[in-house]
């Protein structure tokens, strides 16, 4: 047993400058990188922020084209089921009141 303790013993020494350099290159890494890191999560703020605004102006504009189109709408239902079966009568009074406006007397010069 003794034996066995002694080799894990001098593995463990073989071993552990390689884990120190590893851990040592994985802190210089993190350190070399932060800055990218940093200025990336940066213009990634930045960019989601443009985002945002450009997203709320999209929506705006979308309900303002909804709005201007529900409206159109409404005014095309509303000449194709009101006033186009009332075209006769209203064809008829507008000939009735051309006909009395033309046959009323004009005012006088004086």
């Amino acid at each position: 047993m003794e034996v066995l303790g002694l080799l894990f013993a001098l593995f463990v020494l073989a071993v552990m400058p390689f884990v120190l350099l590893a851990v040592a290159l994985k802190v210089l890494f993190a350190l070399v990188l932060l800055p990218l890191k940093i200025v990336g999560v940066v213009f990634k703020g930045l960019l989601g922020l443009v985002g945002l605004v450009v997203g709320l102006a999209s929506g705006l504009f979308g309900l303002l084209a909804g709005g201007i189109g529900l409206v159109v709408g409404l005014l095309f239902l509303f000449l194709v089921l009101v006033m186009l079966p009332l075209a006769p009568l209203l064809l008829l009074g507008g000939l009735v009141w051309l006909a009395l406006k033309a046959f009323s007397p004009g005012p006088r010069p004086v």
